[in-house]
């Protein structure tokens, strides 16, 4: 056992996490080889004694934790069933003749399937694919066609059912259902931003969105009608599954996460888009992407147990609680971090690593907790879209095709409008909390 200070135990951790992620070693490992080698330092073999409790309350008997892998397993399967293709067609001929039409109809279903996958890679591919020739080939500006893929395929992660959420619940000691409803409203304000601003700036600068002709377009009233109620429905039943089953009280997130892989089976059956191949592929890529939160999750804990047995949280506690301005100081001090943060680390490692040490420091300024943590995630959206680690701009750009002539410049020049657009929407919040919290309230317990 070494004697080591608090203050140098919270420099050397955190300063570790950025340097150790910067050279391009994996965050789970880097957590895990900095929550090892501190905790020997500083506990000496009885490190275990720190670590076990938190492993086994933390991972291995955390409930709410079991929804994860039930939505990833829904929004895959979904991400089969082509019912973004079909939503596609059916917003392209009622907005496709708007000046920034497209790039509107992309947000919109970034909106509409946020609601339905909570998965960011998977929503961004799907509009990458689906979306951008389309603006491509009818004239848009490729920075702005980039920009509103990016910002409509990360409303995944703050819309419910969001996988963020259902991690960020358990780490919080927050209830995942009134997370969920609280992030709506903030979600759907993005979302309304996204869109308004998109059609402003193609009034300004016509060149940027063409309307599509309108030979192009020209399908009868009824048949666009039918058209949208078909692609509609579907999602309205799978977010009523989901959804509907935990603001009514019937059944909490987890059991809710079991209906909504259920009924995403049945849309992809309904869709003639079933088989055994699809089955095992989606099944093979849940089992990838859970064994990966699973990894991180438990160095995450490591660290953490290290990190506050060492008391390198009251550290950081001492510091933010210090900052002028009072509680609104503090709370723009711990929005930065987690802004800086988000441009070097995973979300997943911000949420693992950050919120046990900030969610006392929000409790102790006084902030509601479920506003607070709603807060953080809304923040956390610029993460994927600030180099230069920024998941949603190199999704884009290696799922862009070829013949589109999409470069790494022209993608980062497309988001940046739309972070600015989040940190506006993070204002609103800060100004009107009732935009949080408003939901919530009406949930039935």
């Amino acid at each position: 056992m070494v004697d080591i200070s608090p203050e140098l135990i919270a420099i050397l951790m955190l300063g570790g996490v950025l340097v150790g992620v910067m050279t391009g070693y994996p965050l789970a490992i880097v957590i895990g080889f900095l929550g090892l080698i501190f905790g020997f330092l500083r506990f000496g073999f009885n490190v275990g004694e720190v670590l076990y409790p938190r492993a086994v309350s933390g991972v291995l008997m955390n409930y709410p934790l079991l929804a994860a892998p039930l939505f990833i397993f829904m929004g895959l399967m979904l991400e089969r069933s082509g019912i973004a293709e079909r939503l596609y067609d059916a917003l392209y001929v009622w907005l496709g003749g708007l000046r920034g039409g497209l790039a509107i109809v992309t947000v919109l279903i970034g909106t509409i399937m946020a609601a339905c996958v909570g998965i960011i890679a998977a929503s961004i591919t799907m509009l990458a694919v689906v979306a951008l020739p389309s603006m491509v080939r009818r004239g848009y500006d490729k920075s702005l066609a980039a920009g509103s893929i990016c910002a409509g395929g990360t409303l995944g992660i703050l819309i419910p059912p969001s996988i963020m959420l259902v991690l960020y619940g358990p780490m919080a000691q927050l209830s995942v259902g009134r997370l969920f409803f609280g992030a709506f409203i903030p979600g759907f304000i993005l979302s309304g931003m996204y869109i308004s601003y998109i059609a402003i700036r193609s009034l300004l600068q016509p060149d940027l969105a063409p309307p599509v002709p309108i030979d192009q377009r020209r399908v009868s009233f009824l048949k666009k009608t039918w058209m949208l109620a078909t692609s509609l429905l579907p999602a309205g039943f799978l977010v009523l599954s989901v959804l509907g089953t935990i603001f009514f009280g019937i059944a909490p997130p987890t059991e809710a996460a079991a209906i909504g892989g259920l009924a995403s089976v049945i849309l992809v059956i309904a869709y003639r888009r079933f088989n055994w191949h699809v089955l095992y592929e989606v099944s093979l890529e849940t089992l990838k992407l859970c064994g990966f939160i699973i990894l991180i999750v438990s160095m995450a804990f490591a660290f953490v147990g290290v990190f506050i047995g060492a008391r390198g949280d009251t550290v950081v506690t001492e510091v933010i609680l210090s900052t002028p301005g009072g509680k609104w100081g503090a709370f723009a001090v711990i929005m930065f971090i987690c802004f800086i943060l988000g441009m070097f680390i995973d979300w997943i490692g911000i949420v693992f690593i950050m919120v046990p040490i900030i969610t006392p420091i929000g409790r102790a300024l006084g902030f509601d907790p479920i506003w607070f943590a709603i807060m953080v995630c809304v923040n956390l959206q610029m993460s994927f879209m600030t180099p230069p680690f920024a998941m949603a701009i190199f999704i884009v750009r290696g799922a862009a095709p070829p013949e589109a002539g999409l470069t790494m410049a022209e993608v980062i020049r497309g988001v940046i409008p739309f972070v600015i657009l989040i940190m506006v929407g993070i204002l609103l919040c800060a100004f009107f909390p009732q935009l949080v919290l408003w939901l919530p309230g009406q949930m039935i317990r």
